[in-house]
C-alpha cells in the first residue's frame, strides 16, 4: 500500500461547541481505522491548553500526554483546568473523554517567555535538508487511509517508514486540526510528535506489539513554519521496555525534544 483515499476530509476535527469535537477519519491511526493516531488528539488538547485563560507573554514550554486507552474515531470532549498559577509559571491539566471514559490526559507547563538577551544555545547539528516532493510513503501492515495520508512526508533519499532507523523525516499537515480554526506552532508540533518512533522503526512492530504509552514534547522555542523535521532513535532492553528519543527541527534548526515510552509484547 502506498497511499490513502483521494477524498481527504477537510480537517482532523469539527468543532461541535462546548468542548465537544467530532473526529473525521483522517484522525485514524495506522493500526486500526477505528482508533486515532495520538497526534491529532494530542494537538487538540494542546489547543485547549493554549486557549485556557491565556496570558500575554506566556507560552507552553512542555506537554506530557498519557494514553491510558485507544482514542476512538468519534465524538470527543476536551476539558482543561489550572493546577497552579503563579506570577511567572503555570501548571495546567487537561483530558479527553469519549463515551464517558478518559482516553488521554495532559499536563503542561506554561511559562513566561525568556528575556530577549537570553543566549541562543543550540549544540545540535542541523537537520537533513528538506527533500523535494515525493510520492506517498507506504508503511508495512498499516491502515493508510487516515493520519498517514493526512500528513505529507518527505524522507532523505533511500529511506522511509519501512527502513529500520535511526531515521529522520520532514512532515506537514495537509489539513487543519480543527475546521475553521488556524493552527498554531504548538498544535503543529503536537500533531507530529507522536510519529517520533515511527520515523525510526527499530523494533519489529509487525512481529511484536509495540505501542507508546505516552508522549512528552518540550519546546525551548516555538517552531516556525508548516514543515517540521523529526530525527529519532530507539533504545530497548530484554525484560525492560523501549524508549524513543527525538529532536524536533524547523527550517532554522532545533526547537525541541520528543520522548516516548514504548510497551513491547508478544502478539
Amino acid at each position: 500500500m502506498t497511499g490513502g483515499s483521494s477524498h481527504q476530509p477537510e480537517s482532523f476535527y469539527l468543532d461541535l461547541g462546548e468542548g465537544r469535537f467530532e473526529s473525521t477519519r483522517s484522525t485514524a491511526g495506522p493500526w486500526s481505522p477505528k482508533a486515532q493516531h495520538a497526534g491529532p488528539p494530542s494537538a487538540l488538547l494542546g489547543r485547549a491548553l493554549e486557549r485556557h485563560q491565556a496570558r500575554e507573554g506566556f507560552r507552553i514550554a512542555r506537554v506530557t500526554l498519557e494514553i491510558p486507552r485507544p482514542v476512538p474515531v468519534g465524538e470527543l470532549t476536551v476539558a482543561v483546568r489550572t493546577v497552579r498559577s503563579g506570577a511567572r509559571t503555570e501548571l495546567l491539566e487537561g483530558e479527553i473523554t469519549a463515551d464517558g471514559q478518559v482516553v488521554m490526559l495532559a499536563r503542561a507547563w506554561r511559562l513566561a517567555a525568556s528575556p530577549s538577551d537570553t543566549p541562543e544555545l543550540r549544540p545540535e547539528p542541523t537537520p537533513p535538508p528538506l527533500p523535494g516532493p515525493q510520492p506517498p510513503h507506504g508503511l508495512r501492515g498499516a491502515n493508510l487511509d487516515g493520519y498517514v495520508s493526512a500528513m505529507e512526508w518527505r524522507f532523505p533519499p533511500g529511506t522511509g517508514f519501512d527502513r529500520p532507523g535511526p531515521g529522520a523525516a520532514w512532515a506537514r499537515q495537509r489539513i487543519p486540526l480543527v475546521a475553521g480554526s488556524a493552527d498554531t506552532p504548538l498544535t503543529r508540533a503536537l500533531t507530529l510528535a507522536d510519529s517520533n518512533w515511527a520515523v525510526a522503526f527499530e523494533l519489529d512492530h509487525v512481529r511484536q506489539m509495540v505501542i507508546n504509552t505516552d508522549v512528552t514534547l518540550a519546546l525551548h522555542r516555538d517552531p516556525v513554519g508548516e514543515w517540521l523535521c523529526l530525527s529519532a532513535a530507539t533504545t530497548a532492553s530484554p525484560l525492560g521496555s523501549g524508549l524513543a528519543l527525538g529532536r524536533l527541527d524547523d527550517a532554522s534548526g532545533a526547537c525541541g525534544q520528543v520522548l516516548q515510552t514504548l510497551f513491547v509484547a508478544e502478539r
